[in-house]
């Protein structure tokens, strides 16, 4: 088998005297789709912001595209050099930019030539459904407009990975079905590494190709999913 796309080889976090993520260990490879379910606070998010490098762990390593990115207190590789996008809880859109202007300030920021970002604006747009909202600011969205922009502005660096920490769990069931059978979608037809956070099963069943139950910060169980069963 190949080497993982991404370790995680033993890796704590703590919090003051409180153990946040506790000896975990995870490798994702190349196109996996892995769900990390649990209930609020069992480490989930922080297991993200590890791999994001938001966070550094006090034990252990993580890998990313076979290279240590971070070990023992310190980050080796800084966010922005990880190749990857995030789509928070919050969802964190600015509030100041329009889309078009977001993905634009992304795009600059990961060194994309000026002359391309505006093609890639109007691809990633329509990619998400949401081509026509160019111009409109996060106040003028839906809440699952502002979910697509969100997840425009996570894919549209070209991310090798993709977190994403429970982004619709503040929607109605209705429009949760939709934009999970999106992302779904999304995953194959893009070929997305991913990794994603919640704490719905049905969330887990719809997206998984594997299933990591964490429980008081370590992980207590993982399951396969069969693709053939989960796309049916």
């Amino acid at each position: 088998m190949s080497l993982p796309f991404l370790r995680l080889g033993s890796v704590t976090k703590r919090y003051g005297h409180r153990t946040a993520v506790d000896d975990v260990s995870l490798d994702v490879h190349v196109g996996e789709s892995v769900v990390i379910l649990g209930p609020s606070g069992c480490g989930k998010t922080t297991v993200l912001r590890l791999i994001a490098g938001l966070e550094r762990p006090d034990m252990g390593e993580i890998w990313l595209d076979g290279r240590v990115v971070a070990q023992a207190g310190r980050n080796l590789s800084p966010p922005h050099e990880r190749r990857l996008g995030y789509v928070f809880q919050d969802l964190a859109l600015w509030p100041h930019l329009t889309v078009g202007e977001s993905l634009d300030f992304v795009m600059g920021s990961a060194a994309v030539p000026r002359t391309e970002r505006a093609k890639r604006t109007r691809e990633i747009l329509t990619l998400v459904r949401i081509d026509t909202l160019a111009d409109r600011h996060p106040h003028e969205l839906s809440g699952g407009e502002q979910q697509r922009a969100a997840l425009a502005r996570a894919l549209v660096g070209r991310p090798q990975l993709l977190l994403l920490d429970e982004p619709f769990s503040s929607l109605d069931p209705d429009l949760r079905k939709t934009l999970r059978a999106e992302l779904d979608s999304l995953q194959h037809a893009l070929e997305l590494t991913t990794v994603y956070v919640t704490h719905d099963r049905e969330d887990a069943a719809a997206l998984a190709n594997r299933i990591v139950e964490m429980r008081q910060g370590g992980i207590t169980t993982v399951r396969e999913i069969a693709r053939e069963k989960r796309r049916s």
